[in-house]
């Protein structure tokens, strides 16, 4: 069975004496330092102590032990060299604690009130944080007082990222890798709970990845959308809305004023732009405005292997990749065809068997409660729109019209709130 290990409060350790190896006092500890980039944690590396007010920089090496109130060195010299902060170093006490971290294990915020340390496999070592308010409050009592309250659910270092743009000589950053392994929504939602700084911190993590940068983009709320644009040059800003689904780039440059937005407009490659200035000329709360033209469709003597490869080679958003429409030569819609049913019925069955003849539709001008009726009375998750002609220019997805009917800031309501 294994061995537990001894959990060691950081804040019974800051402002504690620092004693030689007969106990005679030299000092107290200001701090302690740690390396990130060792995983799953960090190790500590030394410690910062104010000896006869000149602050001095402890190696590990030198220290004997570390307990609540008292740290022994191993001998009974010390150097004299000043502490100075090194690449990738962080000083526990002041560039984490009472921080904002991110917990990816469920992609939220959590608040450094405590962080833990063990000695492990005979080194000191960051373990975990508690986000606790009960570790908050033990960092104000006096330490006699705090070691009587008990510490709350520790959350493993390991799956914990801190933020450390604001640490003067920190050359990391928060590893992209580790981000990327989050739905872009949750990014999202990490970004919108966050400070601005922080918030910029995340977005330049997934900035080494274009296209989840423009994902994420598409998820943020209309705030933080312009909160981060703002102070982007125009062309880094129309880098990203060129990789955004047309239907989120228009709600996005729709934000953005009007002399801004016809020079970022002009940076856009020229298909891209047409279908963005298209949605614009629509209300944004219309079925015109909701829409995406983006979607699958197919000439009336198409066949299933034809559909099915139609499926395979695009490119679209696989939520865009419910439906086969079937068009007229003039555009119109003459059918539809779920794509779960291509592939149950094979590339050698006929497409007329499977084809719905009578496919429900909606005009640009239909309002968002007509839009959300309809696609509740047919059990529909996508929904094409139609011109003044019949002829189709776009689709409506369900989670658009769920965006739009839950009430704002819902996500940090149901679940997704820092600690």
């Amino acid at each position: 069975r294994p061995m537990a290990v001894e959990i060691l409060h950081l804040s019974s350790v800051v402002n504690s004496t620092l004693v030689d190896r007969d106990g005679d006092r030299l000092g107290r500890v200001e701090d302690l330092i740690a390396r990130l980039g060792f995983a799953p944690h960090p190790p500590v590396t030394g410690v910062v102590a104010r000896i006869a007010r000149r602050q001095l920089f402890v190696p590990i090496t030198q220290v004997a032990d570390l307990r609540p109130g008292r740290v022994q060195l191993v001998g009974d010299h010390l150097s004299l060299q000043r502490f100075d902060r090194r690449a990738g170093e962080l000083l526990l006490a002041k560039d984490l604690r009472a921080r904002h971290l991110i917990n990816l294990q469920g992609a939220r915020l959590i608040r450094a009130n405590e962080i833990e340390l063990a000695r492990v496999g005979g080194r000191w070592e960051v373990v975990g944080v508690d986000p606790s308010p009960r570790a908050a409050l033990r960092r104000l009592v006096p330490r006699r007082l705090g070691q009587r309250i008990p510490a709350g659910k520790i959350v493993d270092w390991a799956t914990i990222e801190p933020f450390v743009g604001h640490v003067p000589t920190a050359r990391l950053r928060i590893p992209y890798r580790k981000l990327a392994r989050l739905h872009p929504a949750q990014i999202a939602d990490l970004v919108e709970q966050a400070s601005h700084e922080e918030g910029e911190e995340i977005i330049e993590a997934v900035g080494q990845d274009r296209e989840l940068e423009a994902d994420v983009f598409e998820e943020l709320d209309d705030h933080h959308q312009l909160e981060f644009i703002r102070e982007r040059p125009d062309a880094q800003v129309a880098a990203v809305i060129d990789r955004m689904d047309s239907d989120d780039a228009a709600d996005l440059i729709s934000e953005i004023d009007q002399e801004r937005r016809a020079r970022i407009l002009s940076m856009l490659p020229a298909a891209h732009r047409r279908r963005i200035e298209t949605l614009l000329g629509y209300n944004p709360s219309t079925a015109g405005g909701l829409m995406s033209p983006d979607f699958l469709a197919l000439g009336q003597g198409g066949s299933v292997a034809q559909a099915i490869e139609l499926v395979r080679s695009s490119d679209f958003a696989p939520g865009m990749l419910n439906t086969v429409y079937l068009l007229d030569e003039d555009g119109r819609l003459a059918g539809s065809v779920f794509v779960v049913s291509l592939v149950r019925a094979g590339a050698h069955a006929a497409l007329d068997q499977l084809v719905e003849r009578e496919p429900v539709s909606v005009p640009t001008g239909a309002d968002l409660p007509d839009v959300a009726r309809m696609m509740a009375d047919y059990n529909l998750v996508m929904l094409p729109v139609v011109d003044d002609d019949e002829r189709v220019v776009g689709v409506i997805t369900v989670d658009d019209v769920l965006e739009l009917l839950l009430p704002a800031g819902w996500r940090r309501r149901y679940g997704v709130a820092s600690d």
